[in-house]
């Protein structure tokens, strides 16, 4: 007993009960904001050729049955924001959309990719299990009424520039279009010029939404600007993500690259297989611990 008449085992303690999130079917087999599951969105940043994506979608279907993951692959067919117009975009959809279509085939791996333009949305969507919506356009209305028509899981990427209430708004764009299979993903916030920090209230704040969250270990290391390419500080991968799994975050997502040095696109923020998966072990081992306790997506608040 401490001196002011509280027992010193904690027991004693009132806590407040987190918000959860509303459970929405993310892919075939796969929900998103159960308690008690993680599910992974992994794959490389873009598709670079068909031999390379189909080689990274068959390390990630043998990890994930390893270890029982619920995973989906995701690549993109065009990266239409990079920094210079000397930077490589992609394949194209109609090529991207076949390699996508063949890992699916290989794999059996649920398949996500971005949409930038309305007119992508139906096309996408004949062979996408998730349609995504990058971050710069996580606003433009008809591009998330487009995603919201072709009945696909839309995950909306969180602008580095919007609060997460306001994020409230752009999920209400897609399901007042009928369509209640909507998340946010998490990548960061602009914190000065150049740098990008992670506010882990966010999964809170929009879990008080009803809004389930993942949270992008990639974009979230990113430096962005600052010269052609954007930067980035991979070394920060383990400690943010398992700090976003104990804050609640619903599942993750991150891109892989046997050499990531080599890579097109987000060289300096992809990681290699093995460290991708001690890392994803880690971040299960964490949540069965919060299971255990009684805090699994509870926001690290003990029920």
């Amino acid at each position: 007993m401490s001196g002011d008449g509280r027992s010193g085992d904690g027991s004693d303690i009132v806590v407040a009960h987190q918000p959860r999130p509303t459970i929405i079917p993310l892919a075939p087999g796969i929900e998103l904001g159960r308690r008690g599951t993680l599910p992974v969105i992994a794959g490389p940043c873009v598709i670079e050729d068909a031999g390379l994506t189909l080689e990274i979608a068959e390390l990630l279907a043998a990890m994930a049955q390893r270890h029982g993951l619920q995973l989906i692959f995701k690549a993109s067919f065009d990266k239409a924001n990079r920094s210079s117009l000397d930077s490589f975009r992609g394949l194209g959809m109609e090529t991207g959309l076949q390699i996508l279509q063949q890992v699916k085939t290989a794999t059996g791996l649920p398949v996500l990719t971005d949409v930038h333009e309305p007119s992508q949305c139906a096309a996408a969507a004949e062979v996408c299990d998730v349609l995504q919506i990058p971050a710069f356009l996580c606003r433009q209305t008809d591009l998330l009424i487009a995603a919201a028509a072709t009945g696909r899981c839309v995950n909306i990427k969180k602008g580095q520039f919007i609060a997460p209430d306001d994020m409230a708004r752009a999920v209400d764009k897609v399901r007042r279009s009928g369509n209640d299979r909507v998340c946010v993903t998490e990548r960061g916030y602009s914190f000065g010029y150049n740098n990008l920090v992670v506010d882990m209230r966010s999964f809170a704040m929009l879990h008080a939404a009803g809004i389930p969250v993942i949270f992008d270990i990639t974009h979230s290391l990113q430096l962005p600007g600052g010269g052609e390419i954007t930067g980035g500080a991979r070394q920060y991968a383990e400690p943010l993500a398992r700090a976003a799994v104990a804050a609640g975050a619903d599942g993750v997502f991150l891109e892989v690259h046997p050499r990531p040095t080599e890579a097109l696109s987000d060289a300096t923020t992809q990681l290699p297989p093995r460290r991708a998966e001690a890392l994803l072990l880690s971040l299960l081992n964490l949540q069965r611990a919060m299971a255990a306790e009684g805090m699994s997506g509870e926001s690290g608040v003990a029920s």
